[in-house]
């Protein structure tokens, strides 16, 4: 389904919940994509079991060394520390904002809806996300659900939200759905 495409995987060096990165990034390995770590440092991110420490991963690029244009597709796992670092990183940002304004499709779970408010392209979108988000989406006018997957093509591109690690099935099979076109 998705042969030679290319899908990135932003996280921050640290907070990403580790479980919301690897299932997503075996479904689109799966689907026959390649994932890519890109993170804003070199090195290893260290990804988290809700509050505790869990595996280290390479990252392949950092935020600084690639462009929206190569790739096919963005997944922004979630975990409550990584979104909350990755919208304070302007090129983060930007790099998120750039999926939208060319139209790829964005997959996003958890907190990870967070890094899209401070790109401010959830507006006028169909999203879910971790309850705690709810007002924060519906403030910079987002149109928020309590779904396990929302999928929203109303935009620029094919936005695919989850709420929480139990969503992922839905979450990865919408995304892996999106990303081929």
């Amino acid at each position: 389904m998705l042969n030679d495409k290319t899908i990135a995987f932003l996280v921050a060096p640290e907070g990403v919940e580790q479980v919301e990165l690897t299932e997503p990034w075996q479904a689109v390995k799966q689907a026959g994509a390649t994932p890519r770590l890109i993170s804003t440092k070199a090195g290893e991110i260290q990804a988290f079991n809700h509050l505790d420490k869990a595996d280290r991963f390479p990252v392949d690029e950092t935020i600084d060394e690639v462009l929206a244009d190569d790739f096919e597709g963005l997944v922004l796992p979630g975990g409550v520390a990584n979104p909350d670092l990755l919208r304070t990183v302007p090129s983060a940002v930007r790099f998120v904002k750039d999926f939208f304004e060319a139209g790829k499709p964005v997959a996003a779970i958890c907190h990870a809806p967070w890094t899209l408010i401070e790109a401010g392209v959830v507006r006028g979108r169909k999203v879910t996300s971790w309850p705690s988000l709810r007002t924060d989406l519906r403030n910079a006018g987002a149109d928020w659900e309590d779904r396990e997957v929302v999928i929203c093509t109303s935009g620029p591109n094919t936005l695919v939200t989850s709420r929480k690690p139990d969503d992922l099935k839905a979450f990865c099979q919408a995304a892996v759905d999106a990303f081929s076109g």
